[in-house]
């Protein structure tokens, strides 16, 4: 008689893990909005106890689900990405015009709080982990379908590339960790609506330099 963890071959049978706990996703979930907001705020290196506390977790709680620093700052990466992705399909699926398609993504993008990674990308944590990349390129390919429309359709200037897109909308939403300018945030769409406006056709003048690509930025990363 075989035992109920054994095949009739003999061999081991592979039990699927059990799946985590509501309660666990949900300070999971607590934990990465938290280092978000703090990240911005004071920039990665922000000390775990006071995320926990944002979060209202104890410390045990967040090192349980982030043994260390890299562990925690690779899933914010992720989690920016995939929530700036998403922005950018909706825009696409909901907006008519190509153009304002790519304006909505923008501005969403800038309340994402995606210039944020700038400084967290540079980090020691594996930057060719699967997850980190697989969700890079589909952000990259979400973000290239918006302006590629835009550009067929002839509302987007043609001397400009995806990479312009991102590292504009990257310097004017990068926070200034622990700055003295709590309201920041307030020129963030004022400044990102006059970038936009110098994107759009017809061009008022010619650009210096080349277009920057998404192969341009990963260069630099």
């Amino acid at each position: 008689m075989t035992s109920a963890s054994t095949s009739t071959t003999g061999t081991t049978a592979t039990r699927p893990a059990p799946r985590p706990r509501a309660d666990a996703l949900r300070n999971r979930e607590r934990i990465v909005t938290a280092a978000r907001e703090m990240f911005v705020e004071f920039g990665p290196d922000v000390p775990f106890d006071e995320i926990a506390r944002r979060a209202g977790i104890g410390n045990a709680t967040l090192y349980r689900h982030f043994p260390d620093r890299d562990a925690l700052v690779q899933e914010v990466v992720v989690s920016v990405m995939s929530r700036t992705t998403e922005r950018a399909l909706e825009a696409a699926a909901e907006e008519a015009d190509t153009f304002e398609a790519l304006r909505r993504f923008t501005h969403a993008a800038a309340d994402e709080r995606i210039g944020a990674l700038c400084p967290m990308l540079s980090g020691a944590f594996d930057h060719d982990h699967p997850e980190l990349l697989a969700e890079r390129a589909r952000l990259e390919e979400a973000v290239e379908a918006l302006f590629e429309r835009a550009q067929a359709a002839g509302r987007l200037r043609t001397d400009v590339a995806v990479g312009d897109l991102l590292v504009g909308l990257s310097q004017l939403t990068r926070p200034l960790p622990g700055s003295a300018c709590p309201h920041f945030d307030r020129f963030v769409h004022r400044h990102l609506q006059l970038f936009l406006d110098g994107l759009e056709t017809p061009a008022r003048s010619e650009l210096p330099g080349t277009a920057a690509t998404l192969e341009d930025l990963r260069r630099e990363l």
